[in-house]
């Protein structure tokens, strides 16, 4: 028998003992995300990939709101979150900071997620808007752009499924936890 765990039974950390444990140096930023349940989606993956700071840009809704918390389900109490007016803003900041800042999209020259190696560096990730993706004045100021394979008729992922696809495999790469 394979018993299925109660969540008590999961050891999890209370939102004060994530606030105090081990990040692994990844920023993700939100450029002009509109739906508040991929917002929401977004924070909870970011929890569960322990990601040190989230980032939302422009028009991306902020808690506290009702439809980010449906799916953010508390991680928005524990996740390190700050605002800025503009990608662009976000992106500089990073960069002074000494992050390798990545657009997830779909360009000329992006590197496809599973050729990519960041061992050792300090990552923000740059995910865009459902419709236009991330725009290109963000592009230009990233040091590259990471693609996620796919092979079906659709160009592109939801937002809050690549976001979970291109962390799981970046966190493989780098994780210091």
């Amino acid at each position: 028998m394979n018993k299925k765990l109660k969540l008590e039974e999961l050891n999890r950390l209370s939102i004060s003992e994530y606030a105090n444990s081990e990040k692994d140096p990844i920023v993700v930023i939100l450029d002009n995300i509109r739906s508040l349940n991929n917002v929401g989606s977004i924070f909870r993956t970011c929890d569960a990939f322990a990601v040190e700071k989230l980032i939302l840009c422009g028009i991306t809704a902020k808690p506290p709101h009702r439809e980010i918390r449906k799916t953010a389900i508390g991680a928005t109490e524990s996740v390190n979150w700050e605002y800025a007016e503009s990608t662009d803003e976000a992106i500089t900041s990073c960069k002074a900071l000494g992050y390798d800042c990545y657009a997830i999209e779909q360009t000329e020259k992006s590197t496809s997620l599973q050729d990519l190696n960041l061992k050792n560096k300090r990552v923000a990730l740059v995910f865009g808007n459902e419709v236009d993706g991330v725009s290109q004045e963000s592009i230009n100021q990233c040091d590259g752009s990471i693609e996620v394979p796919q092979w079906g008729t659709k160009h592109s992922f939801n937002v809050s499924v690549t976001a979970g696809i291109v962390l799981w495999e970046i966190k493989k790469t780098i994780s210091l936890i």
